[in-house]
């Protein structure tokens, strides 16, 4: 898979871009967990989830933030964060222009960022948010929620515990014209550990059906 270096807000980027030969195959662009506890673009979920959107046909990118591997910068609190991650939206649609189809997926801290950079681009069709920390984080923002999306989390985690998740999604659901998908897995972690497949079994079943949809929705 090709590695890019691609110039952010704060310094250059460093990321794993893996295209489709069509010039308008739909893009994703995936988002790591904390910088400052580990997270990095090679962490499992974000891995797997990248592969899972290239095989329902996407262009993808999963990127390090700014102060991980060779990305240059420091952490900024989710601030710079948010710059990079629409300086990595903006190369992949610079990449793949006549593109019409964008999802942005992320876990844990890579979820608040992915939400947030969801409000700043109406061209998104879609977001996988895996383990929203929603305990931690204020997603008032989301005001209203400009796309229909799936949130995935465990019943087990304590990182993101179940009950702040469960009333993000209720928020949510009461706002009309999107539809929000609510996957719980029983015993996952927040790192679904032992829980793998079936996470990325849900993600590609839930983004194939969506683009289904999306597509005749353009027809």
């Amino acid at each position: 898979m090709p590695e890019v270096i691609f110039p952010g807000p704060d310094g250059r980027l460093e990321g794993r871009y893996h295209p489709q030969k069509e010039r308008d195959s739909p893009i994703a662009l995936i988002l790591h967990p904390h910088p400052q506890f580990g997270g990095t673009m090679n962490n499992r979920v974000v891995y797997e989830m990248h592969y899972a959107f290239h095989r329902q046909g996407f262009s993808v990118m999963r990127f390090n933030f700014r102060g991980v591997g060779r990305s240059q910068g420091e952490f900024d609190q989710g601030i710079g964060e948010l710059s990079d991650a629409a300086a990595a939206l903006d190369y992949m649609q610079a990449m793949k222009p006549e593109s019409k189809i964008c999802f942005i997926a992320g876990f844990s801290f890579g979820a608040w960022i992915g939400m947030q950079l969801l409000m700043r681009r109406p061209e998104a069709s879609g977001f996988i948010s895996v383990a929203p920390p929603a305990n931690m984080y204020d997603f008032s923002f989301l005001a209203p929620c400009p796309s229909s999306g799936l949130i995935i989390n465990g019943d087990a985690d304590r990182v993101a515990p179940m009950e702040d998740v469960e009333k993000l999604v209720e928020k949510l659901k009461t706002q009309k014209g999107i539809d929000i998908t609510h996957d719980i897995l029983p015993g996952a972690s927040h790192f679904f550990d032992k829980h793998i497949d079936q996470l990325i079994g849900n993600v590609e079943g839930y983004v194939e059906q969506r683009v289904k949809e999306i597509h005749a929705g353009m027809e």
